[in-house]
C-alpha cells in the first residue's frame, strides 16, 4: 500500500516493477545495469477516483504515454530495492501532487506602512538622483 493522503491508499498490486537494462553511452556505467528498476502504473485501470484520473491525464508529464500509463524509472541507487523504493516515492510524490488541492492565495492590498515605505524609498532615488546632476547655472 502506498499513503497518498490521509484518506487515500493505493494497493502496490495496481503497480508493476521491473528490472530493466539500462546503460549509458558507451556502456560505462556496466554495473548498474541489473539496479535500474521500471515503474509502470495504469491510470485508467487505478482504483484512483475519477477526479484524480482525469487531473493525472490531463498532467504534461512525458512519463505518461498516450495509453494512460505512468513510466517512472530510478536506477541512482546501487541497490535493486534501493532504486525499487525510490521509484515508489516518486510515484507517491506525482499522486501526492494531485490529490491536495492548491490553495489559492487572496490578492491583499498593501498595507499601510507598506507604502509609506515604498514612497520614502522612492524619495531617496530621485534625491540621490538629483545630487548627481550637475548644478543648474
Amino acid at each position: 500500500m502506498i499513503q497518498v493522503t490521509p484518506d487515500l491508499t493505493l494497493p502496490l498490486e495496481e503497480v508493476q516493477i521491473d528490472a530493466v537494462r539500462s546503460q549509458g553511452a558507451g556502456g560505462q556505467n556496466v554495473n548498474k545495469v541489473s539496479t535500474a528498476v521500471q515503474l509502470r502504473f495504469d491510470i485508467r485501470a487505478s482504483s484512483l477516483p475519477d477526479i484524480y484520473k482525469e487531473r493525472l491525464l490531463q498532467r504534461a508529464d512525458r512519463r505518461i504515454t498516450s495509453d494512460g500509463v505512468l513510466v517512472l524509472k530510478a536506477q541512482q541507487h546501487r541497490s535493486q530495492e534501493q532504486n525499487r523504493e525510490e521509484a515508489l516515492r516518486k510515484l507517491e510524490q506525482i499522486l501526492q501532487s494531485v490529490t491536495v488541492e492548491r490553495s489559492v492565495r487572496r490578492a491583499t492590498r498593501p498595507t499601510y506602512g507598506s507604502r509609506q515605505r515604498r514612497l520614502a524609498a522612492k524619495n531617496r532615488r530621485s534625491e540621490r538622483k538629483n545630487l548627481r546632476r550637475p548644478p543648474e547655472e
